[in-house]
């Protein structure tokens, strides 16, 4: 639940709890609160498509807490409390990445997943935007305590490669690859989703 804020060092960040419904219900730190019975918290998930139409896929750290060394999408992170979604995505994009985002859309407000991997659960209400990146195939400035590995793939190649399981990646990227599929064969012409269905702990 909420941390003490007098045990907690100035810059730590924070996640919102939720209810199943999206309501806030309190927050705790990012550095504590996934374990084995992580309580559902907001997250979302990005995909970053340069010029050519090419996803940008990442490799998670070696030794992050949950789901290390696991291929994935472009990015994921936790939006701050009172923080706007597209705010979040481009913070953490340049944290981890280096990159600048143009053009974030939304387009799946209601995903949510729970998943395990050695004990350790991710359990989040994770809406899922895309966004472009400037030019053709642009190399990435990983934070290496984030990011072990990058590399850009056509779009077509990535998601026929998830959905007939030629591609181990992690089980929110499966879970959303399969609805992301559903929308079309061209990620420039999915349909942007209508911000009223997004949690409602998030900013309007």
């Amino acid at each position: 639940m909420t941390a003490d804020a007098s045990r907690r060092g100035p810059f730590e960040e924070l996640v919102v709890l939720v209810s199943p419904d999206g309501e806030a219900i309190g927050t705790a730190p990012k550095s504590s609160v996934h374990h084995a019975e992580t309580p559902l918290h907001l997250a979302f998930s990005a995909y970053l498509f340069d010029d050519a139409g090419s996803l940008l896929v990442t490799r998670r750290a070696l030794d992050k807490a949950t789901f290390p060394g696991v291929w994935t999408n472009s990015a994921c992170g936790h939006p701050a409390p009172g923080e706007a979604l597209n705010d979040a995505v481009c913070r953490r994009v340049a944290d981890e990445l280096g990159l600048a985002v143009a053009d974030l859309r939304l387009v799946l407000p209601r995903f949510s997943y729970r998943a395990q991997q050695d004990g350790i659960v991710e359990h989040e209400l994770c809406p899922v935007l895309v966004g472009r990146v400037a030019g053709t195939g642009p190399a990435p400035r990983p934070d290496a305590s984030e990011v072990e590995a990058t590399t850009w793939v056509p779009w077509t190649v990535f998601a026929g490669d998830v959905l007939s399981g030629a591609r181990s990646v992690s089980t929110w990227c499966r879970e959303q690859v399969a609805e992301l599929d559903s929308l079309g064969p061209d990620p420039a012409h999915w349909p942007e989703a209508d911000p009223a269905d997004l949690p409602a702990a998030l900013p309007r």
